[in-house]
């Protein structure tokens, strides 16, 4: 056992019979609701945009420690808002109606307890949001980063009611203790009140990046399981989302040298591969979404040889282009044909990209 890992055992001991050190979930929960300071009346409308974004908890491209090869384990508060403005001057300028986001930070030491759910209510024209926690703990003892509060949201200029926060298998490649400490992933379900409909649901979900053995699959299932009640109930949905997994067609399915640091070494003995960076062995699990609903990017667009470079929204080098798709919208009605964009140009915001279509309402 590492030195982290006896300290991280040593702090479970001494708050025995207190309150946990992490938030562990029961299966469905109530999220936590926002309202924005300031109300702004949607308009009546039979098109509605919707936006889905991991807003990389407004650490914008900062070289961070844990997903790019980074140093950095706290940011300032100018860094902060300087991350955050960045994110609402783009939501501002494409004005969704209803946007899906992901590691949004809330009360986190690393990035100075700022409530970003609440920031961006009420620096957008958006009014109703709900939250739902994937990492919640008083303290986190790895690379000091304490206190921690991250998950994915829902906001809305409409209503929201009935939300659900919908616990996901978890990592099932680690020692329990790393285990206790580590993300607890979920969907986030609710609906959302536009006037002159009934039974639409929103559906957020960040599935996990760094799985090793079949949890993202068994966590996607778990997302299509969910989709597949309300759509056999009547009900109507859109939903969106980080997955961490790439279309079946995708072009290239190994990123482990691209993603290596400079310490790392990867396949010098043929199979060692980069958590996070190798999708050969999951290239099917999407199918079924493909096959069952409908993508704001369809599967024909997307694997046209010539364009399937336009809709790449991830990369974890903070100096790189685009590389990969991992991020999407569904639904089980329709998109307005070719309304689809994926917001490339925003590179500084944060290392994925907003993906955006308009939605018929039914």
């Amino acid at each position: 056992m590492g030195l982290p890992k006896i300290a991280a055992f040593l702090c479970i001991i001494i708050c025995i019979g207190c309150d946990p050190l992490v938030t562990v979930f029961e299966d469905v929960e109530d999220p936590v609701n926002y309202t924005a300071k300031t109300f702004v009346e949607p308009a009546s409308v039979d098109t509605i945009t919707i936006m889905t974004w991991n807003i990389r908890f407004g650490a914008a491209r900062l070289p961070w420690f844990g997903d790019s090869c980074g140093d950095r384990v706290m940011l300032t508060e100018a860094e902060v808002f300087d991350g955050l403005e960045k994110l609402a001057v783009r939501i501002n300028d494409i004005d969704p109606d209803i946007i899906f986001l992901q590691e949004v930070d809330v009360e986190s030491k690393r990035t100075q307890y700022i409530d970003q759910a609440q920031w961006l209510l009420n620096q957008t024209d958006l009014n109703y949001g709900v939250y739902a926690s994937m990492w919640q703990a008083q303290f986190i003892p790895s690379d000091g980063l304490g206190r921690m509060d991250n998950g994915n949201a829902i906001l809305s200029k409409w209503p929201i009611t009935d939300a659900e926060r919908i616990q996901l298998p978890l990592r099932g490649d680690m020692d329990a203790l790393t285990k206790y400490f580590y993300l607890r992933r979920n969907v986030i379900k609710a609906r959302i009140e536009i006037p002159g409909t009934d039974n639409v649901y929103a559906v957020g979900i960040h599935s996990s990046a760094f799985a090793t053995d079949d949890t993202k699959q068994k966590q996607i299932n778990k997302y299509i399981e969910i989709l597949d009640d309300i759509n056999s109930s009547g009900g109507v949905f859109i939903s969106g989302g980080d997955l961490n997994a790439i279309p079946p067609t995708a072009t290239k399915t190994d990123y482990c040298i691209e993603d290596a640091c400079d310490d790392e070494d990867f396949h010098s003995d043929g199979d060692d591969h980069r958590e996070g960076s190798y999708f050969t062995p999951e290239k099917t699990w999407l199918e079924d979404l493909y096959e069952k609903y409908s993508p704001a990017v369809s599967l024909t667009e997307y694997s046209k040889i010539q364009h399937e470079a336009q809709y790449f929204t991830h990369t974890p080098d903070w100096n790189g282009d685009w590389d990969r798709k991992l991020d999407y919208l569904w639904t089980n009605t329709d998109w307005v044909s070719g309304s689809d964009s994926t917001l490339q140009e925003a590179v500084e915001a944060s290392d994925h990209v907003a993906v955006i279509a308009h939605w018929e309402v039914p």
